[in-house]
């Protein structure tokens, strides 16, 4: 039983390593094609309208939410808010039926 709960423990860390190495090598293309349409960019009009930008803007909001996936990073809700909401609810419930 524990050399199962070892493998799962290995697996789960193996798929997260695998999602943050498909993260970083997403970023590192994003900073390759962005520089190279900027150069292209800068070639054909020289930037007088930068074009590049939108390609760029676009493809870095899925970045960012790439990285919120990746990272685990909820800022409103956070590790312990489910908790926290769960006893302010339990809480509330108890002091409703006090007064009631």
């Amino acid at each position: 039983m524990e050399i199962n709960k070892n493998d799962q423990k290995y697996l789960k860390a193996k798929k997260r390593v695998g999602e943050i190495k498909s993260f970083y090598t997403n970023v590192m293309m994003y900073v390759i094609f962005i520089c190279a349409l900027a150069g292209l960019n800068y070639y054909v009009n020289e930037l007088r309208n930068p074009w590049f930008l939108w390609a760029a803007f676009g493809w870095g909001i899925g970045i960012f939410f790439q990285a919120i996936k990746v990272f685990n990073w909820t800022p409103f809700m956070g590790r312990n808010w489910e908790e926290r909401k769960i006893k302010q609810f339990m809480e509330e419930e108890n002091n409703k039926k006090r007064w009631e």
